[in-house]
């Protein structure tokens, strides 16, 4: 297996997935992270993006229900990132962000790893105080003038994550892939700590 160095404690853990509530700095930590592994990180808002300006089946199907608002199926979701871990980059390792986010997406990931002959080598989780994330996320809508970071649809989509994600957290914990890391620290205690997390496999 190829590492980004020839020290014999370099990360091992190459199939990732990182979780963590909204404003816990997910993207951030998974830009890090994967450039340090060379491997993709893979966000789903990307391969929504990719598929929808690329005019692609999959993404003028995604259109049409982003258009009225309205969810994307899983099944549409779970075929796009079955395609982009299918690509030659993703061969070797990639770090998945938000995705899975749900029970059947889980059984999804599974099925599609299993296709590819891998499966993951651990969940990275950023554990973070609730009111620290409404206070960031409210600081950063004013900062930027986003109107969707008002409290109460923070608070909101807080109690989705807790309601979604915590069953998924459950799953890979039994299968004992969680590496719990604070993210309340600076960015780049953060990405210290997870870099730790990931030698400990």
């Amino acid at each position: 297996m190829t590492t980004t160095s020839s020290d014999a404690s370099a990360p091992t853990a190459r199939r990732l997935l990182i979780v963590g509530p909204p404003g816990a700095g997910k993207g951030t930590q998974a830009v890090r992270v994967a450039e340090e592994l060379s491997i993709p990180a893979i966000s789903t808002g990307d391969i929504f993006r990719a598929n929808v300006s690329g005019q692609t089946e999959l993404g003028v199907l995604a259109k049409s229900y982003m258009d009225k608002g309205e969810y994307v199926p899983d099944s549409i979701t779970n075929d796009m990132v079955r395609s982009r871990l299918a690509e030659a980059d993703a061969r070797d390792g990639f770090l998945l962000d938000g995705y899975p986010r749900t029970l059947d997406q889980v059984e999804a990931l599974d099925g599609m790893l299993a296709e590819l002959g891998t499966e993951l080598d651990m969940v990275l989780l950023l554990v973070v105080e609730q009111e620290e994330v409404v206070g960031r996320l409210v600081a950063r809508g004013a900062e930027q003038g986003r109107s969707d970071d008002t409290e109460e649809t923070i608070r909101r989509r807080l109690e989705v994550y807790a309601e979604q994600t915590a069953p998924l957290i459950d799953v890979y914990e039994q299968r004992g892939l969680v590496r719990r890391v604070d993210g309340m620290a600076s960015i780049d205690e953060v990405t210290a700590a997870l870099r730790e997390a990931l030698g400990s496999r």
